[in-house]
């Protein structure tokens, strides 16, 4: 599964659409056709990675789900 599907399928349903408006944002930039520097996409990597460890915070997503997409994004862009 894409890593953005991943994060998509890991919210609670009832934030889906909220987080889905902001992955846009990561999503553009990080499989963006060319590829970004390799500087653009660590930080923006380490940016959807801070996001992400706030939706956990805020119980929008699960533990577990925050160390599969973080190894993810880890081994894809940084």
């Amino acid at each position: 599964m894409r890593t953005f599907d991943f994060i998509r399928d890991a919210v609670l349903p009832q934030y889906r659409e909220r987080v889905a408006e902001y992955l846009v944002q990561y999503e553009s930039v990080l499989l963006s056709d060319p590829a970004p520097s390799p500087e653009l996409a660590r930080d923006t990597a380490n940016q959807l990675r801070g996001y992400l460890r706030g939706l956990n915070t805020t119980r929008v997503l699960g533990m577990a789900d925050l160390e599969e997409l973080d190894r993810r994004l880890a081994d894809t862009w940084l």
